[in-house]
């Protein structure tokens, strides 16, 4: 199971930072973005899971954007408003967004709401994502997750362990996103890929170590699998996906 990966739109920065600074805390990963344009490239670019919208977004319409988001896909969208009265709230849910918060919110309550549309967005996008997807490519390297094999960009197929195999794809699903150990092992209990094994960040730094034993040229030095400094690892490098009709 992939992190929760989750937009803040939000066109005042102070805000915007709250929000994704404690959206991170609570075990998401949490990208900021202040345009329509900014969310479309976030959409073009990687996984969404979730988008938290402010209705007023400087010179542009939240609930604009929603409905032409809408209309394109079935990524969950959570509008953020100072608006409450029920018209407006109305307006939103006509338009297709999937919860209205009102200014000024509790934060754990927003985040009780967060989490109940990602339970039940039973196609969000990043079901659809995880369902279709068949072969990732990165750095010449391929994983193909229906045949789980792993092959070198000379074509040799490398042996990984399930742990190691489950550690690859939660860096596969988060390139360039600095994870930290307890967000990897919680991944990894959450799918099973913990197999019951120590899920401390000692036990996490020797995996991600064979991890990279077996596809780093160098592992002394990685250019792939990167130590972050004071948060965890990054996967720096692209990862394109071919994904099955």
């Amino acid at each position: 199971m992939t992190i929760p990966r989750l937009l803040v739109v939000d066109d005042d920065a102070e805000t915007r930072n709250m929000l994704t600074q404690f959206l991170r805390q609570n075990g998401f990963i949490a990208l900021p973005c202040d345009s329509e344009a900014g969310v479309r490239d976030h959409l073009a670019n990687g996984r969404v899971d979730l988008i938290l919208l402010d209705v007023m977004l400087g010179d542009e319409n939240g609930v604009q954007i929603c409905a032409r988001l809408r209309a394109e896909q079935d990524v969950p969208i959570i509008l953020v408003s100072a608006l409450s009265a029920d018209h407006q709230r109305m307006a939103g849910y006509e338009v297709g967004a999937d919860d209205y918060v009102a200014k000024p919110f509790n934060p754990d309550l927003l985040l009780a709401r967060v989490r109940a549309v990602l339970q039940r967005a039973k196609r969000s996008s990043s079901l659809i994502y995880r369902r279709s997807t068949s072969v990732f490519r990165f750095d010449g390297w391929t994983y193909d997750s229906k045949r789980d094999e792993v092959r070198s960009p000379e074509g040799f197929q490398v042996t990984l362990s399930r742990r190691e195999t489950g550690i690859l794809k939660v860096f596969l699903a988060n390139p360039h996103i600095p994870l930290t150990r307890e967000e990897i092992a919680a991944a990894l209990d959450v799918t099973g890929d913990a197999q019951g094994q120590d899920g401390s960040g000692r036990a996490i730094d020797v995996a991600v170590g064979r991890l990279r034993s077996k596809i780093e040229a160098d592992p002394k030095e990685p250019r792939m699998l990167r130590t972050e400094r004071g948060v965890g690892y990054v996967f720096a490098t692209d990862v394109t996906v071919d994904q099955s009709a």
